[in-house]
């Protein structure tokens, strides 16, 4: 009698190291695989408490462990076991894609894939489409749909969060509209909803080398422009949802007429879809992103021309960023990542001449590792970070 009235006990020992268990479990899960000492750092536990209860979760298979370094120092990386078979998918919806990953607990990815989608695409038709491949990828990666722990979602526009609405805005208006429960009740699977380049920021701090990074932001430039914010080592969502939003920021007073309603708006000049409209009036080859690409790594001057001034004004609303939140690293991603410093260096010229020099100094800016993947990568930890699981811990 006495020993169960003290099991329950919320401050008894055992409350306590069940406590300590789930904390470093949710670390583990929003985080990814991390060493001991980035599990104290993140979790406020003492190292010695963090080594004994990952020693005791993983002799009970729940964790498992490896040696490697950190810091040019031997540590033990902890990672969530795939013993159980769990899997989170993520699905990125874009202007002419789908793409969807399945990965495990361990942060493994066990199947991806992507097929093309007509432009002008209706929501209906999309998600169709994404739910015939999820299927495929569970059939190939061997996986129960009984085992999906829940399916992230991003799409190219902002969503209100009071509704869980896709609103206007989105570079795909046939989506303006639709909610999270009709996206829910097509795939069939619990939702989780956000915008692409929210989910490109979250997928930096976990799959990217910028793991654990506290203030960072994610810009994405493709068809729309637009930034995901990592503030005090977490997604920041504003008041309604819609932030980063930096696309339609005016860049020229009396410039082109934005999709906004708005005039000169950053779109208007470092989209892709303009630079692909310019380009095609001297070079009719240059129908896709891929493109752009190709003539500029192969020296093509109009190319480069065009790269220089949309990554310059880039540049200078990134600054309007640096200037206000001070996030110390700036990652540059989407569709032209692979133009790496054609594009990275002017977009640093429009930051050190718009931003504070002190701020534009200590700005680490780089471009994306992840390539096309990023929102989807980022939609799998979406799902790892809100699914609610309840490891056992007994």
């Amino acid at each position: 009698m006495t020993t169960r009235h003290r099991s329950r006990n919320p401050g008894s020992q055992t409350a306590l190291r069940q406590s300590n268990q789930q904390r470093i479990l949710t670390s583990l899960v929003s985080g990814g695989p991390s060493t001991q000492a980035e599990i104290s750092r993140n979790t406020g536990l003492s190292n010695a408490t963090v080594s004994n209860i990952v020693k005791a979760l993983a002799e009970r298979g729940i964790v498992t462990t490896a040696p490697t370094t950190s810091s040019g120092r031997r540590a033990l990386s902890v990672s969530l076991s795939s013993a159980n078979g769990a899997v989170a998918v993520g699905i990125d919806f874009g202007r002419r894609h789908v793409r969807v990953i399945i990965a495990g607990l361990d942060y493994q990815i066990i199947a991806a894939e992507a097929v093309e989608l007509p432009l002008g695409h209706t929501a209906s038709s999309a998600l169709d489409a994404a739910s015939l491949l999820l299927e495929k990828l569970l059939i190939d990666g061997a996986v129960s749909s009984t085992l999906v722990l829940g399916v992230g979602v991003g799409i190219p526009g902002p969503i209100d969060r009071r509704t869980e609405t896709v609103i206007e805005g989105a570079i795909l208006p046939e989506w303006v509209g639709i909610t999270h429960s009709q996206i829910e009740a097509r795939l069939n699977y619990p939702v989780y909803l956000d915008n692409d380049a929210n989910l490109g920021a979250l997928a930096e701090v976990t799959w990217g080398p910028h793991g654990g990074a506290s203030h960072l932001v994610f810009v994405k430039i493709g068809t729309g422009i637009g930034a995901g914010l990592i503030l005090n080592g977490v997604p920041f969502g504003g008041s309604i949802g819609v932030t980063g939003e930096i696309g339609h920021t005016p860049v020229h007073d009396h410039g082109l007429l934005c999709r906004c309603g708005n005039r000169g708006c950053l779109e208007t000049v470092a989209s892709t879809t303009v630079m692909l409209e310019l380009l095609s009036r001297t070079s009719p080859s240059i129908v896709a992103t891929r493109d752009i690409v190709r003539e500029a790594l192969a020296g093509d001057h109009a190319t480069l021309r065009i790269i220089e001034d949309a990554g310059l004004a880039v540049g200078r609303s990134v600054a309007s960023i640096v200037n206000l939140v001070n996030p110390g690293t700036v990652v540059i991603g989407g569709p032209l990542a692979g133009l790496g410093a054609l594009l990275l260096e002017p977009i640093r010229r429009g930051l050190d001449v718009y931003a504070v020099p002190m701020l534009s100094d200590s700005t680490e800016l780089v471009m994306s590792s992840l390539g096309e993947e990023a929102e989807a990568l980022g939609a799998v930890s979406l799902v790892l970070r809100q699914a609610g699981m309840h490891l056992p811990v007994a």
